[in-house]
């Protein structure tokens, strides 16, 4: 099998991105040809924190994922979904993970991505707990670049009685979603999700993923 003629060419685009503090590739045509077959190839992304800059995908292998830290709890049935770590403490650890200078950026969007505090409400002594709606941050892109740091975020939605659902979002109008009827089976998706970033939105399609 002939080797491929631009693989060299191509390492070296991916070394120059992860080098430069801004994630550039030079603006002549061999250049640019490079990026382009890294793009297409999922190799590298849009950055999010450096305009026309880039970010490699291996090297977002290296960046922690962020969810629930008791979901292993949730998943051996030793707790219930209700008692998930709330949402806003998995923004705090994400954004404590960004460097300092990306992390206004990152607070500006926490009512977007970590949402208002689930207040429980009582009726005749009983007690009515919102639907669980689990925030999780992982390495990538969509469409649009992702949040500061080049993290997508979603959540694990309780749609109602029967349908439980995950949604994740790039940091403009990308998204995909999967849905089903259980529980367990909506916490191995993720599982399935969380092991795999880093990722393009794109790639989800295959774990069953639809554009939304």
């Amino acid at each position: 099998m002939p080797q491929d003629q631009y693989a060299e060419f191509d390492q070296t685009i991916l070394e120059m991105i992860e080098h430069s503090p801004v994630g550039a590739v030079p603006r002549t045509t061999t250049h640019q040809d490079a990026l382009k077959r890294l793009l297409v190839t999922r190799q590298v992304y849009a950055s999010a924190d450096f305009k026309d800059g880039f970010v490699t995908a291996r090297s977002l292998t290296k960046l922690p994922s962020f969810h629930a830290q008791n979901l292993d709890a949730l998943i051996a049935l030793q707790i219930t979904a209700d008692m998930l770590e709330p949402n806003a403490s998995i923004f705090d650890r994400y954004v404590q993970s960004l460097p300092e200078a990306r992390r206004a950026r990152a607070e500006s969007l926490r009512l977007t991505v970590a949402g208002k505090a689930a207040h429980h409400r009582k009726h005749e002594g009983a007690v009515f707990h919102d639907p669980t709606h689990s925030l999780f941050l992982v390495p990538g892109a969509g469409t649009h670049p992702g949040l500061p740091g080049n993290y997508l975020f979603g959540f694990v939605h309780e749609v109602d009685a029967s349908t439980w659902s995950i949604h994740l979002h790039d940091s403009d109008d990308g998204a995909v979603k999967f849905s089903t009827q259980e529980l367990s089976d909506v916490l191995a998706k993720l599982q399935e999700v969380l092991a795999s970033a880093p990722f393009h939105l794109n790639e989800l399609e295959a774990l069953e993923f639809v554009a939304v």
